[in-house]
């Protein structure tokens, strides 16, 4: 496939508690280094996203009594899956994993660091109206198209995706540079809905 000044590539959460040894580890989640590290070198415009959360957060199952991880709350915006404590501000695992070599990236957006609000997406909070701003970022840019990697396929990367597609742009998935960590089904529900909206999937060798 050939890259433009008009695509963007977006690195979704390549954080140390998404990888082997972390709070959150995706299985093989520091596998997607190498290929984001290769595909980022083809293009101009890279954009690395950031969970960025303070220690109470609403998402993390220590904050509510008696409720364990990947169990699931309901919320004043909907159902919310409890997470372990991760990525949290200042951390070490909240960093970008040390061999993540992406020199001088475009932006880097943080997320889900309101205390009462998760965000999966790079685009908006889960409560599906509050924005981060880079969809905004993107249009002054005159960016058209989205490639999307990084963690985790089936949550961040899925809702980024879609909130790209939904806002017009043209969005394409790069699987192999993405890990999943499928709860319930959710990988099989991630390429079903990618499908559906017409969101490109593809392996990361298109890209050299």
């Amino acid at each position: 496939m050939k890259i433009s000044g008009r695509d963007v590539l977006l690195a979704i959460d390549v954080q140390n508690d998404f990888c082997t040894g972390g709070a959150l580890a995706v299985p093989g989640g520091e596998k997607v280094v190498p290929a984001i590290n290769r595909i980022a070198q083809r293009f101009a415009n890279v954009v690395l996203t950031q969970d960025w959360h303070p220690r109470d957060h609403v998402s993390f199952a220590a904050n509510h009594a008696a409720r364990r991880p990947f169990e699931t709350v309901e919320l004043d915006y909907g159902t919310q899956v409890l997470w372990p404590t991760h990525c949290v501000q200042g951390s070490a695992g909240a960093e970008f994993h040390r061999d993540l070599d992406i020199v001088g990236p475009s932006l880097v957006v943080r997320k889900g660091f309101r205390r009462g609000i998760d965000s999966y997406s790079a685009f908006y909070e889960n409560d599906r109206k509050t924005p981060t701003g880079l969809l905004g970022y993107l249009h002054e840019r005159e960016l058209k198209t989205v490639f999307v990697a990084g963690l985790a396929l089936d949550f961040c990367v899925r809702y980024s995706a879609e909130d790209a597609r939904k806002a017009g742009l043209e969005v394409v998935v790069v699987e192999d540079a993405c890990r999943g960590i499928d709860l319930d089904g959710s990988i099989a529900a991630t390429h079903k809905s990618f499908k559906a909206l017409g969101i490109a999937v593809v392996g990361f060798e298109a890209l050299l």
